[in-house]
């Protein structure tokens, strides 16, 4: 199975700050840690194609392809109502054509992302009446870091000899509840993130960049699984 990654260790620094806590009348602590299943549901369609040296159709498109992964989150309480999280994991995706080429030829192979997102999440105080749910919502940054990636085989016929997705800066929105089970710190959690980003593909024929497009990527990750509260 194919993965996918999620990291923001900017948290960490926050959870070592003794001391904005607490307001928090919870029976369990300011730390919360998470093992979650997750489906990563990218965009990848072409919004634009800069350079275009092998006269590729102009209603070329893409789609990224999407995956099932283990991830974790680490969360810190810095007030009852008030958390800071970011979420750990690894990503591979394949990039493949869905116009103007034959369906499913591969333009990227084994694309490696390391989506760094830290967000900051408000907590509602409505557990007496949802029967014990804790719903909140979240946003903040993130950084999409690609680590590796691959031309894929559409594109060797063409020349090419590498292939280079950028590093680029964007926005999350989150939103998802916890469930405590009993008072031991133990939950079950569901979480929902949208993520607002962008890359710009390049493909290169030795020195020469052959084909620039720019890529909407956008991806849904919903996530489920258990917490833990200490």
């Amino acid at each position: 199975m194919k993965t996918f990654v999620m990291l923001g260790g900017a948290a960490l620094a926050l959870m070592a700050t003794p001391a904005m806590a607490q307001d928090n009348d919870d029976r369990t602590g300011d730390i919360q840690f998470k093992v979650l299943a997750t489906a990563v549901l990218p965009d990848g369609a072409i919004t634009d194609i800069n350079v275009n040296l092998p006269g590729l159709p102009a209603t070329t498109n893409t789609k990224a392809n999407d995956n099932v992964t283990p991830t974790i989150a680490i969360e810190y309480f810095v007030t009852h109502n008030i958390s800071i999280e970011t979420i750990a994991g690894i990503t591979q995706h394949d990039v493949d054509a869905t116009a103007g080429l034959p369906v499913g030829a591969e333009l990227v192979s084994n694309a490696k992302l390391i989506p760094a997102t830290l967000t900051a999440k408000y907590h509602f105080d409505l557990g007496s009446k949802l029967g014990g749910v804790k719903p909140y919502v979240g946003a903040g940054p993130a950084y999409f870091l690609w680590v590796g990636d691959d031309p894929g085989a559409a594109t060797l016929a063409l020349g090419v000899t590498e292939t280079n997705l950028s590093n680029e800066l964007g926005l999350a929105l989150q939103a998802g509840f916890d469930v405590p089970m009993g008072d031991s710190g133990f939950g079950f959690s569901v979480d929902v993130k949208r993520y607002f980003i962008d890359t710009t593909a390049r493909w290169f024929v030795g020195n020469t960049l052959a084909i620039e497009t720019e890529h909407k990527l956008d991806p849904w990750v919903i996530s489920a699984g258990v917490a833990y509260r200490f």
